[in-house]
């Protein structure tokens, strides 16, 4: 599905697959975060069940596909990303747009979004023990950014602009190997709910701040009526948008299991590639407890995929032992 240019078939793709799978799992697992609202693509929707209704009960964070339109178009960084984690680990809240500031774990307490982001940066090139010429900020490069990226060069800070992706770019702050020193931008909730919860397995930091369609897109009629919608829901799931949300209200325990597949290949993973009925993928696999980190090369043997998904009798298994250690 990568490449074709049509967004809302890959997403669908994805959504589908992963259904299917999460459905073989022995738990009792809950949708606390889905995607596609946003998208108006299809969804794995906030409080849909999944899972064979036994084993642990959990919740799951989701993006069947984080940069639908870099998939769609074939450009780097998609990916495939979930965290699972006990139950009321997770920020439950609409799918809407959400201010994002996240550093690794060598700044770690030195950000606050109710500050100016001149000042968060200050504090976080401190906190590192380097000038502000040297520390490197990722921002989407998106319309909305345009006065911040301005700021930011201004300041004298190196800018990663990207198109799409920021869950892949709240990964790289907290790699040892990654020059990435913070994230910033107003992106998706669903994408900011999962990097919380690998920013949080990864000892990290991350505040965010959930927004209304038309205070980030424009006050039109279309957009403030979707707006409008999304704080009644915030209302009806006792969040308050607007205010500051620190990284243990977004993901309140490390014991999460995150994983991040490459679709295209980016900075982070590689991405899919297939040889006749071999595909093979690299996954980035991080147990929060343990803080371990694994790369995993798959190869699968599409053929049997197809049969996976057409199943009615296929023998569940169970996530404690695929995530243990």
């Amino acid at each position: 599905m990568a490449g074709p240019g049509d967004k809302n078939t890959a997403d669908g793709a994805a959504v589908n697959a992963m259904r299917i799978m999460l459905n073989l799992i022995n738990i009792d697992g809950t949708i606390v975060i889905g995607e596609g609202e946003i998208d108006e693509a299809p969804m794995l929707y906030i409080g849909e069940k999944v899972g064979t209704g036994s084993g642990d009960a959990v919740d799951i964070a989701v993006d069947p596909i984080e940069g639908t339109r870099m998939t769609a178009m074939g450009q780097a960084n998609a990916l495939a990303v979930m965290a699972v984690g006990d139950k009321g680990c997770f920020l439950n809240a609409p799918d809407m747009y959400m201010e994002k500031l996240i550093v690794g774990p060598g700044a770690k307490g030195a950000i606050d979004l109710n500050l100016p982001l001149a000042e968060n940066l200050h504090n976080v090139a401190s906190a590192l023990n380097k000038p502000l010429s040297e520390l490197t900020v990722t921002v989407l490069a998106k319309p909305r950014h345009d006065a911040v990226i301005a700021e930011l060069q201004q300041l004298g800070v190196r800018v990663f602009a990207i198109p799409d992706g920021d869950v892949a770019a709240s990964i790289l702050t907290c790699m040892p190997d990654s020059e990435v020193d913070v994230l910033y931008g107003i992106g998706g909730a669903p994408e900011g709910v999962v990097s919380a919860a690998v920013i949080r397995a990864l000892d990290g930091d991350m505040q965010g701040r959930l927004l209304a369609r038309h205070h980030v897109k424009g006050d039109s009629e279309e957009n403030r009526r979707i707006g409008e919608n999304e704080l009644a829901r915030c209302k009806e799931m006792g969040i308050e948008a607007g205010i500051v949300l620190r990284l243990d209200e977004m993901a309140r325990s490390d014991n999460v299991v995150f994983s991040a597949t490459g679709i295209t290949k980016g900075d982070l993973l590689d991405g899919i590639t297939r040889k006749g009925n071999m595909a093979t993928t690299e996954t980035l696999l991080i147990r929060g407890k343990s803080r371990t980190i694994r790369r995993i090369q798959s190869i699968h043997y599409l053929d049997r995929k197809d049969r996976i998904s057409s199943c009615t009798s296929c023998k569940p298994f169970s996530l404690r032992s695929r995530a243990a250690g």
